[in-house]
């Protein structure tokens, strides 16, 4: 009877339930755990490490020549004679172009016969003063002749002047608009000089970067004229005031430009670097944004992918600071994100 009593139905389930758990934890668990890796995702992996992180200001600006003025005549007259071609490269002082100036020096050389008479009458007077020949109000009359004559071979010789046009500056010259014989008027354009060795760039900067700037600076620019070439520099100036619409301050650079490759009005992509410091940060790609918040996964010993929450602080392409929420050394899954969620087994890929 005691026997019957322990061999009964539920002892019989009880038994059976043991054998079952001992069978599937002994032979079924490699089964599983072969089939769990079958299905680990294949993930790409990089390591959280403290780099420095060049902060970089991107603008863009506008090259302008060292200095550059329109070529004009300040008379009216005909050209008689023209001494330059297009792009022609010329000293200070150089003269450009000739206007007829017939009446002009025959002016000049009219007062300057008159002057030479006056001088021979004023000295002649001087004589007969000291012999009490001539009064000294006669002498003191022939000294204003003399002073008025001198004014007027100044001006006559100033206008003479004007009927040559000369380089003001050393520089390049633009493209010819006139031609011998052609009337000009005092402000036609005759031509273009721009000094471009160095050349300026005009760029502006948001108020918020302020602080980053400072003269002597230095300065990397491109232009789409020559792909992957970097003309560097340094700020010469930086505008008095804030640009109260734009909220952004003028800078002005200075770029060598010894081969002459900009040229004023060029459009360039502006790079000035505001600071370098060693910050944790990871590739882009491998944060992953959910409304106002930031994610990464995070891989475990074990191969296993979770899911942390990351404060991300300031970007450059392709890369993100991260400044709280994983540490140093930790691995986090760069390529195959698509397809990850918090505790999923991964297989990590060989870079």
């Amino acid at each position: 009877m005691a026997v019957a009593k322990i061999v009964n139905p539920i002892s019989l389930v009880v038994v059976l339930l043991i054998a079952a758990t001992a069978y599937f934890s002994f032979f079924h668990q490699p089964v599983v755990e072969e089939q769990r890796q079958q299905q680990a995702v294949p993930v790409e992996v990089t390591k959280a490490t403290v780099k420095p992180f060049r902060d970089i200001i991107e603008a863009l600006g506008t090259a302008r020549a060292n200095e550059s003025v329109v070529i004009t005549a300040q008379t009216q007259d005909k050209v008689t004679a023209v001494h330059f071609n297009d792009g022609d490269t010329v000293a200070a002082g150089d003269l450009l172009v000739e206007l007829d100036a017939r009446e002009e020096l025959a002016r000049v050389q009219e007062l300057k016969f008159r002057l030479a008479e006056a001088n021979r009458q004023y000295q002649r007077l001087k004589d007969l003063r000291k012999q009490n020949a001539a009064s000294v109000q006669q002498v003191e009359a022939q000294d204003v002749v003399v002073k008025e004559i001198v004014a007027a071979l100044e001006v006559a010789e100033t206008q003479l002047a004007q009927q040559q046009i000369i380089a003001p500056f050393a520089g390049r010259l633009g493209i010819r608009q006139i031609s011998v014989g052609s009337l000009v008027s005092p402000g036609q354009q005759i031509t273009t000089l721009d000094d471009i060795t160095p050349i300026k760039l005009d760029f502006n900067v948001p108020e918020l970067f302020f602080a980053s700037l400072a003269i002597g600076q230095e300065v990397k620019a491109r232009s789409g004229a020559y792909p992957g070439r970097d003309f560097t520099g340094t700020i010469r100036s930086i505008d008095s005031r804030v640009d109260p619409l734009t909220r952004s301050i003028l800078v002005r650079a200075e770029l060598a430009n010894e081969e002459g490759r900009l040229r004023p009005g060029m459009l360039l992509r502006v790079q000035l670097l505001r600071s370098v410091e060693n910050v944790m940060q990871l590739p882009e790609r491998a944060v992953v944004p959910l409304d106002t918040r930031h994610f990464v996964y995070v891989i475990d010993d074990n191969n296993i992918a979770h899911e942390r929450q990351v404060t991300i602080g300031r970007r450059k392409p392709g890369v993100v600071e991260i400044v709280d929420g994983i540490e140093v050394g930790e691995k986090v899954v760069t390529e195959g994100i698509v397809r990850m969620r918090d505790g999923i087994a991964v297989n990590i890929k060989e870079g």
